[in-house]
């Protein structure tokens, strides 16, 4: 249809994650006959399972373009092929996620410190980038202080991140949008639970379960220092850490040090979160940094209790039943007995779960985020 708005959506990568999944469901649900969005992923199609999210793209029929580079140092060829595809496309509203997508989606919309218009005639394009973590780097932060200037707008996913973005990224107030993540409660109703003995449980053991990237940001290193202690007073519960990344063949090898690789299971990526959340008893998330950690929408979903330490975001998605669910970071003995409580207790644990989902269903969902994001990309693109 003539008259739509062309929105380019680029990301770093488009294999399963939290802003990954955020960014599909922006491009395949925003409402057709006012928007046209193509996404960019800066790295090539992912393989297998891990392409669902382009699958989804491309069921919604949402065109998908690959910038196709493969290492940090090709940032010259990034911009460069990104910038050909943009001229291309001739979009309205140019929108980045995630850190490496938001330098080089800056850099070839708009060029660095300066605001020349992205290849397209006499028609100006808005730039927004999003923040979703409130990364400790100062690296980072150099970097993107530097290129949040260029930016009409800053999505950030809490306001806790807005605030790190006013405070350490230095932004103004006035460029900086909270739009939480959401989510489609219907796709976790019902959802049949996951048989833990593929992921390396006993018959009849119980689960408490990490969803992540096995990253140093996820705090793993943390709770596995720990974990004696919390499987000593938990005698029926194992730990299933779902996921995959860099410090996996660090963390595995602590576990077998620590004894306790009969009860600590590695499940690897896997695309059936949602069913592993139904058939365990608690979700726990021990990060150092967040900004609103997606998997603790997707357990509050299925009605799940979860422990969780107070990284950016996390007060604010579990609301007035943060206390119960959540302590400092390094706080040892609070974490385990949270997760003693909810994971004994089965009656406690439930009505936690009870209050996340209703939690879910009143403040984060999908339609919400989509309609925020709508009225944030027409109002650049009026006059």
């Amino acid at each position: 249809m003539s008259g739509r708005i062309q929105v380019a959506l680029v990301i770093t990568e488009l294999e399963v994650g939290g802003a990954e999944r955020c960014l599909a469901q922006i491009a395949s649900g925003l409402d057709s006959s006012r928007f046209a969005p193509i996404v960019y992923s800066l790295a090539a199609r992912p393989l297998g399972d891990r392409a669902s999210l382009v699958q989804q793209l491309e069921h919604a029929s949402v065109p998908v373009r690959y910038v196709d580079v493969r290492a940090a140092w090709q940032l010259g060829t990034a911009v460069k092929r990104l910038r050909r595809l943009l001229a291309e496309q001739q979009p309205r509203v140019v929108q980045t996620f995630l850190f490496h997508a938001n330098v080089v989606g800056t850099l070839a919309a708009r060029g660095l410190c300066r605001r020349p218009r992205v290849p397209r005639g006499e028609d100006a394009c808005g730039l927004v980038q999003g923040e979703r973590v409130a990364d400790p780097s100062w690296f980072r932060q150099a970097v993107e202080r530097r290129t949040s200037v260029c930016a009409d707008k800053i999505v950030c996913v809490s306001r806790s991140v807005a605030e790190y973005c006013a405070v350490r990224l230095r932004v103004a107030p006035n460029k900086l949008v909270v739009i939480p993540n959401g989510i489609e409660l219907e796709a976790y109703t019902g959802v049949p639970p996951a048989e833990l003995s593929e992921f390396g449980l006993s018959a009849g053991r119980r689960a408490i379960v990490f969803v992540g990237r096995l990253h140093c940001q996820k705090g793993l290193d943390w709770l596995l220092s720990f974990a004696p202690r919390l499987l000593e007073r938990l005698p029926e519960h194992d730990l299933l850490l779902v996921g995959d990344g860099p410090q996996r063949p660090q963390l595995e090898a602590f576990v077998r040090s620590l004894g306790l690789a009969g009860r600590v299971h590695f499940a690897g990526w896997s695309p059936r979160v949602p069913q592993i959340l139904r058939a365990s008893d608690v979700c726990v998330l021990p990060s150092r940094w967040e900004g609103m950690p997606n998997v603790l929408l997707e357990a509050m979903a299925v009605g799940l209790p979860i422990v969780s330490t107070r990284a950016h975001g996390v007060e604010e998605l579990l609301g007035t039943v943060a206390d119960p669910q959540s302590v400092a970071f390094g706080d040892v003995e609070g974490f385990l007995c949270r997760v003693w409580q909810v994971a004994a207790n089965r009656e406690f644990g439930s009505e936690l779960g009870r209050q996340n989902r209703e939690r879910v269903q009143r403040q984060f969902s999908r339609q919400a985020m989509l309609r925020a994001y709508e009225d944030l990309y027409a109002s650049l693109v009026t006059p």
